[in-house]
């Protein structure tokens, strides 16, 4: 009896491993998470702000003078348009070969979600990688990471944000590896300035959800506005149908985006 409870208690520990830790995950959200109006109207305003940038811009470069005619036949100056006129990064953290669930991948999980709502909102992206890449092996993956975040390390960046300060609204995505973000993602929010900006986080897992994690972004950019992001489980990400690209656009559309 005594031997048999050992067995349990092995497996149960076990299950509780594979679960902490999620490189990436299986399943899907339903529908899409309800949006709220305050989350709404941060959205609408930094949007509201960026065509009244806009238009300000367009009205200072009218030439009223009376030698405008004769100008006619000059070279316009191109600028080239930010986002589709919406000032919006989306910075993730991705995580490719053998992942939880879903075997060795070419791909991360948190890469195809992110990778869709940058189409679809038309915005700018940005894939955060470290400089020593994690293992492939995904038990070696899973002992890197924990050692990690027992040191609260902030591993090396490769590559930086152009101009960061253009961007009004950054979409932050990860997966939950140990019950929080990956420390690359602590490294990212490290290396820039987010204040007055609106954060929406979202992120793959393996059956934790979204694990406290806007809790933790909130308190770490205490000068952002953090709303309530979407997760998705890993496998379901990594299939991407039909059904999880329209939970992704309900969303999408429940923010005004």
């Amino acid at each position: 009896m005594t031997r048999m409870k050992h067995k349990l208690i092995a497996v149960a520990s076990a299950l509780f491993m594979a679960l902490a830790m999620t490189a990436c995950g299986s399943v899907e959200p339903a529908s899409a998470p309800s949006v709220a109006d305050s989350d709404k109207a941060a959205v609408q305003e930094k949007l509201n702000k960026q065509d009244s940038n806009t238009e300000t811009t367009t009205d200072q470069t009218e030439d009223t003078s009376p030698e405008s005619d004769a100008a006619t036949d000059a070279s316009p100056t191109e600028t080239e348009p930010a986002s589709d006129g919406k000032n919006i990064l989306v910075a993730y953290f991705s995580r490719a070969d053998e992942n939880y669930n879903v075997g060795t991948i070419d791909k991360g999980n948190t890469q195809i979600a992110a990778e869709y709502i940058a189409s679809e909102l038309g915005a700018d992206s940005f894939h955060i990688e470290t400089v020593t890449p994690y293992p492939a092996d995904y038990d070696d993956c899973c002992d890197a990471a924990k050692q990690e975040l027992a040191d609260k390390a902030r591993p090396e960046l490769n590559g930086t944000v152009d101009n960061m300060g253009q961007y009004d609204i950054v979409f932050l995505g990860y997966p939950i590896w140990w019950g929080d973000m990956p420390m690359a993602v602590y490294t990212f929010m490290d290396s820039y300035d987010f204040s007055g900006k609106v954060i929406i986080p979202f992120n793959t897992h393996e059956g934790s959800g979204e694990s406290g994690t806007c809790a933790s972004i909130t308190s770490y950019l205490p000068n952002a506005q953090v709303l309530d992001g979407m997760a998705i489980q890993g496998k379901t990400a990594q299939e991407f149908s039909a059904d999880t690209q329209q939970s992704v656009r309900d969303w999408l559309d429940g923010l005004r985006l």
